[in-house]
């Protein structure tokens, strides 16, 4: 795929490079389960295009992160989240974002969870 960072993990994900256990793909998003869970669902939803982060959304992106809000309660209906879930951006050093790829960490189930 075109405009991926060859030293991302996420776009190395996208990619098929690294494993992951995917719980939607089309050709725009990917969503997978966290490989370090906060809660007993947690997914994170990306952007298969390569974009930093969310300072860098522009009018441009408006479609691709309607189509993230859009998939977060629908994946936490088949997952099974019915009572309530997070969703959560984290946005450069300050905001505590790890990984450099925009991500949402879409977060359920029953309480209590590690974080949050």
């Amino acid at each position: 795929m075109s405009q991926q960072d060859p030293h991302c993990i996420f776009c190395k994900i996208v990619e098929g490079q690294i494993p992951s256990r995917k719980a939607f793909e089309d050709e725009h998003l990917l969503a997978f389960h966290d490989i370090n869970p906060w809660a007993p669902v947690h997914v994170l939803i990306i952007p298969k295009r390569h974009i930093a982060m969310l300072s860098e959304v522009g009018p441009e992106h408006q479609e691709l992160m309607g189509r993230m809000l859009v998939l977060a309660p629908k994946l936490m209906r088949e997952l099974g989240v019915s009572n309530g879930f997070r969703t959560l951006i984290n946005t450069g050093q300050d905001g505590l974002q790890e990984v450099y790829h925009l991500h949402m960490h879409v977060i359920g189930g029953p309480r209590p969870w590690l974080k949050g």
